[in-house]
This record gives C-alpha cells, sequence and structure tokens, in this order.
C-alpha cells in the first residue's frame, strides 16, 4: 500500500474527504518525525513505539574489497509492534 492508498483508506474509514485524510497523515508523520528527531517516543497503546535509538561507532568491512572502515557512531529509529498489532498479525 502506498501514500495515495493509504490516504483513500484512512478516508473511506474515518468517513471524511481524501483532502481532510491526507492533512490528518502528513501532520501524523511530522509530529512522529519531530518528536522521535528531538529524543523523544511516541506511543500508541496497541500499535506500537517509535523512537530513536543510538548506534556506537563501530569497524566494518567492505566485502567487495575486503577493506577494513571505520563506521562513525549514528542514530536510527527504533518501531517497537503493540501487542495487539502483533496479535492480529499472528492470527
Amino acid at each position: 500500500m502506498n501514500k495515495t492508498e493509504l490516504t483513500a483508506a484512512i478516508a473511506e474509514k474515518a468517513g471524511m474527504t481524501k483532502k481532510d485524510a491526507a492533512a490528518a497523515l502528513e501532520a501524523f508523520t511530522a509530529v512522529v518525525t519531530e518528536e522521535v528527531a528531538n529524543g523523544g517516543k511516541v506511543q500508541l497503546v496497541g500499535f506500537g513505539t517509535f523512537e530513536r535509538t543510538e548506534r556506537a561507532a563501530h569497524t566494518g568491512k567492505n566485502p567487495r574489497t575486503g577493506e577494513i572502515l571505520e563506521v562513525p557512531a549514528s542514530r536510527a529509529v527504533k518501531f517497537k509492534v503493540g501487542a495487539e498489532f502483533k496479535k492480529k498479525v499472528n492470527a
């Protein structure tokens, strides 16, 4: 499902226009992105939690050349699935 299809599905499920659903989806992604980028987390009970994690610097290996590389520290986003979501997927 792509963004257009998701917007249409939200509009149908919530009984709103596609334009309103698109605005709501944009607002949701903007809020989640901003909160996680600032080090916070967004927890939607039953669905899951978005949070930022820290990755330490480490050495890596280029698989093509075998060259040893220094991989710098970085941040990543982690999504932990909620219990209800997991239950539906495994049903």
